[in-house]
């Protein structure tokens, strides 16, 4: 054994935990990439806390970089931005504690009603007057007012505005569909926000800024851009129709906290399902599936360290992964790359989600608050 392998020279020092570091001159990237193929005002969602990048991290870069909106959650999630310092205009839209009109007012934060009673509700609430987007489901059937109740919602905010409870200040969407980049499949929840925008114009409503498309949409069809883009998982490097390569904004690194020397015929980890089919050398990761690691992913799961793919060896336990490095002893301490923007032997999030059999949104959004975070 010791002929076969290649000593790594010796580290020294306190181990640095593993860390999850945000890059905002990425999300930067990401938002003149997007710049570049609309015209239309950018709202940055930075809802579960940033795309799991950080939510006042990946905002500040992306309003520095030219989005004029923000958007989240909740009422609570917007407030901790404006806490921030952040003064560009927000939109929440998914209230699931429901909506305290009386703090959204206060922080001057927009809120999305997606149904006669929520927009009763709001009305019911002793509050100062508001700025509302109406939510029309435009075939998403997730949230949204159905069509067939668009005429009674608009009525219901036409008279909230007329007795100053509230201010139609926007409409939006979502396309179901937007992944297939194809403008054909868009299509019908283009021609439902058009429709909604009229009904909208004939109540007396005025032209209230609309805004149906998301990340997806706004990179493959200028048809469903109106007004205003949502971008949320673009920021971070993810796009969902896996037409454009943006930049990922993200690095999750662990060190090294224990080696040993195998023989071959070894069983790694719980189950014994991975067994060395030849003398080998194993380091042990402090992350696990508790850290937001897939415990379910294909063999071909690996990571870097010092330049080389290493891969995973044996089942993902809660607080620990295992690598089979090979002919190389790294010694404790030594960092291993789980993921991040690099390319080369470095892993990505897409090629992480891939193994697992998921989308990049759930590796990203994963991650354990054990994990510490930085930015770089």
């Amino acid at each position: 054994m010791s002929r076969a392998s290649v000593a790594v020279p010796r580290r020294s020092g306190a181990l640095r935990p593993p860390t999850l570091q945000t890059l905002p001159v990425a999300v930067t990237a990401n938002v003149a990439k997007v710049r570049g193929r609309t015209r239309s005002t950018i709202m940055a969602v930075v809802k579960a806390d940033g795309y799991g990048h950080g939510a006042v991290t990946v905002a500040r870069a992306a309003v520095a970089a030219g989005a004029g909106w923000l958007g989240t959650t909740s009422v609570a999630e917007a407030s901790a931005l404006r806490g921030a310092g952040l003064t560009v205009p927000i939109l929440t839209w998914l209230h699931p504690g429901g909506v305290d009109a009386e703090t959204a007012a206060a922080a001057r934060v927009d809120v999305a009603v997606g149904s006669v009673d929520e927009l009763g509700a709001l009305l019911a609430q002793a509050a100062p007057m508001l700025r509302i987007h109406l939510h029309v489901d435009t075939g998403m059937s997730r949230g949204g007012c159905p069509r067939a109740q668009w005429d009674e919602l608009i009525g219901l905010a036409r008279r909230g505005q007329q007795a100053r409870r509230v201010r139609v200040v926007g409409m939006m969407g979502h396309l179901p569909l937007a992944d297939r980049a194809d403008p054909a499949a868009n299509a019908s929840a283009v021609a439902d926000m058009r429709a909604a925008q009229q009904a909208a114009r004939l109540a007396g409503l005025g032209s209230p800024l609309a805004h149906l498309a998301a990340t997806s949409g706004t990179l493959t069809d200028p048809a469903t851009h109106f007004g205003m883009v949502r971008v949320g998982a673009g920021l971070v490097g993810i796009d969902p129709s896996e037409t454009v390569e943006l930049h990922g904004a993200s690095r999750l690194t662990a060190p090294i906290v224990h080696t040993a020397a195998v023989e071959a015929g070894t069983a790694v980890g719980y189950g014994g399902t991975y067994v060395t089919d030849r003398a080998t050398h194993l380091s042990v990761l402090p992350l696990g599936y508790a850290d937001g690691i897939p415990r379910e992913r294909l063999p071909q799961a690996g990571v870097e360290i010092l330049g080389r793919r290493f891969p995973v060896a044996g089942r993902v336990s809660m607080d620990q992964i295992v690598i089979d490095t090979g002919a190389l002893s790294f010694p404790v301490g030594t960092s291993a790359t789980v993921f991040g923007p690099d390319g080369g032997a470095t892993p990505t999030v897409q090629e992480w989600a891939r193994w697992a059999g998921t989308i990049p949104h759930t590796i990203v959004t994963g991650i354990g608050p054990r994990v510490k975070r930085s930015i770089a």
